[in-house]
């Protein structure tokens, strides 16, 4: 690896403050104009002064449909892992390549840990029918990575196996043992139907997606089933996305916190280089600087809007988009 990408690869987590964060992101801008052939182009067909930009407000993101036909990598670099996006049917799918998946894990390890306390305060327990049959997802690759983090013996995948499931439920909640249900959207609703019941120890976290298996709803209604069924007060979330090395965590009612290494911008839809303020609709650009192999500015297909205190809110998806991995259900 050269060597000053090594230096780079333990920045991201040390970022402190706005300062350090536009510092660090105007370093990759420069680094990935300078070397990485899509972005770069992308640039030029923009007509980006590089040396004119010194603030990342000013930083152009780069259109995430690219991820579906271009190696988007750095110039030097080997791919090591390669996350891909689910799709409808026929529907051309995203690649990320990844050449350093310890960067990945670290940034998920370190971003859950700031929300939730140690992994292995937790029983993990992952209901991701969907993802579990295909290869190449990322969040599944997250979600075995925190399984075998919590060392609980119980902590584990489950693709159908509703019955075995509610049964760890409800001895996690015999136990009095903090757990965390981790599911597809469609998958959680099942789970709803079927096995009811209150869940005082467990947190449910929902990753988004309907995968073509129940017509989409709005977040609210399916947070107040969700509730409704289970007894819990919240219903968390996570944004991610295959295209990312970061996620966003939600607590309760859709509001994300980024890590200190990643933040959102919101673009106008009707003009992709003018932004917008707090409180205002657009698509979400996020810059996620634990991305530095493939790209850390990028222009999701996502609508959303950021509140006062640095939280957003996605609020559905552009028309035009394909149906795909981790995203929202579109509000009304």
């Amino acid at each position: 690896m050269p060597h000053d990408l090594e230096l780079l690869l333990d920045r991201p987590f040390h970022v402190e403050g706005p300062e350090a964060f536009n510092a660090l992101a105007i370093d990759l801008f420069r680094l990935h104009a300078r070397r990485n052939p899509v972005y770069g182009r992308f640039l030029e067909a923009l007509g980006t002064n590089v040396s004119a930009v010194t603030h990342f407000q000013q930083i152009p993101a780069l259109p995430i449909g690219l991820f579906r036909n271009h190696q988007v990598l750095l110039e030097g670099v080997e791919t090591a892992l390669r996350f891909t996006s689910s799709g409808t049917t026929g529907a051309t799918t995203s690649t990320h390549h990844v050449p350093w998946p310890a960067v990945y894990e670290r940034s998920f390890m370190d971003s859950f840990t700031q929300v939730y306390g140690p992994v292995s305060n937790w029983r993990i327990l992952a209901l991701l029918p969907a993802y579990l049959e295909r290869t190449g997802s990322s969040l599944v690759y997250m979600a075995e990575h925190l399984i075998r983090a919590s060392g609980d013996p119980l902590s584990g995948t489950y693709l159908y196996r509703y019955d075995e499931l509610a049964d760890v439920l409800r001895r996690s909640e015999a136990e009095g043992r903090k757990t965390l249900l981790l599911g597809v959207t469609f998958a959680l609703l099942d789970l709803a139907e079927r096995h009811p019941m209150p869940l005082r120890h467990t947190t449910i976290m929902e990753t988004g997606g309907m995968k073509g298996r129940r017509p989409e709803i709005v977040r609210e209604e399916l947070h107040r089933i969700l509730k409704t069924a289970f007894q819990v007060p919240a219903i968390h979330s996570e944004y991610g996305m295959t295209e990312l090395l970061s996620q966003a965590w939600s607590t309760g009612a859709g509001l994300y916190q980024c890590p200190p290494w990643m933040q959102v911008r919101i673009r106008d839809t009707n003009d992709p280089l003018s932004y917008l303020g707090t409180g205002r609709t657009g698509g979400i650009d996020v810059f996620d600087l634990a991305n530095i192999g493939s790209c850390p500015f990028i222009a999701t297909q996502d609508l959303g809007k950021v509140h006062s205190d640095g939280s957003f809110e996605v609020l559905g998806r552009f028309d035009h988009s394909q149906v795909r991995g981790c995203n929202l259900m579109v509000e009304g």
